[in-house]
């Protein structure tokens, strides 16, 4: 029982300090934020790509592949917290054996989003109009590919073996990235669009 307050402790403690929070508002004095706002309608999740890139208003150039590049970007960055959230969870002894190969799996495939998003932002920062089809194909593959990890790091998490608060800790922060992987994808897609 006192492992288990213990973890419990723990994964509050962890939820409360890696928290991913972005603001709810941004003021429109910036004539970007209503190009962001626009192009955050081609999402599923649009109140979130706005809140995610608003805050880089000043930085976003109106134009899709900006807003793309941004969006990799921003996700990348989650994807990389939530990676490290879950580094410090694993770290700690109260885990059970289960527990922590699923959290390893999962870390695993986190790194390969990691790299998936890595290896797009740095194709689309070098693309040419020569190659530009395929090279947007496989920026769309690959982030496609984020998406198909986040759900394998999930799947290990549907086991009835793994503590519910673990399990709701991280769910929230793998729901959120998928989200924000989503709207990447959409952004990108978007992008590879409107230069056809």
């Amino acid at each position: 029982m006192e492992n288990f307050v213990t973890l419990a402790l723990l994964i509050f403690i962890l939820q409360a300090s890696t928290n991913l929070h972005f603001p709810l508002a941004y003021p429109t004095t910036n004539p970007n934020i209503e190009y962001i706002k626009t192009s955050c309608n081609v999402t599923l999740y649009q109140t979130l790509c706005f809140n995610s890139l608003s805050i880089y208003a000043s930085k976003i150039e109106p134009n899709p592949k900006s807003v793309a590049e941004t969006a990799l970007n921003v996700t990348l960055s989650a994807t990389q917290r939530t990676s490290n959230m879950m580094k410090k969870l694993t770290r700690t002894h109260f885990l059970r054996a289960k527990e922590a190969k699923v959290m390893a799996d999962c870390m695993e495939v986190l790194g390969d989003s990691v790299d998936e998003l890595t290896q797009s932002i740095k194709e689309m920062d070098g693309i040419a109009k020569a190659n530009f089809g395929m090279t947007m194909s496989d920026i769309e593959t690959w982030v496609s590919a984020v998406l198909t990890d986040e759900d394998t790091c999930m799947d290990g998490f549907d086991d009835e073996m793994i503590n519910g608060d673990l399990k709701s800790l991280v769910r929230k922060y793998i729901v959120k990235v998928a989200h924000m992987t989503s709207n990447a994808l959409a952004l990108v897609n978007k992008y590879a669009s409107s230069n056809n």
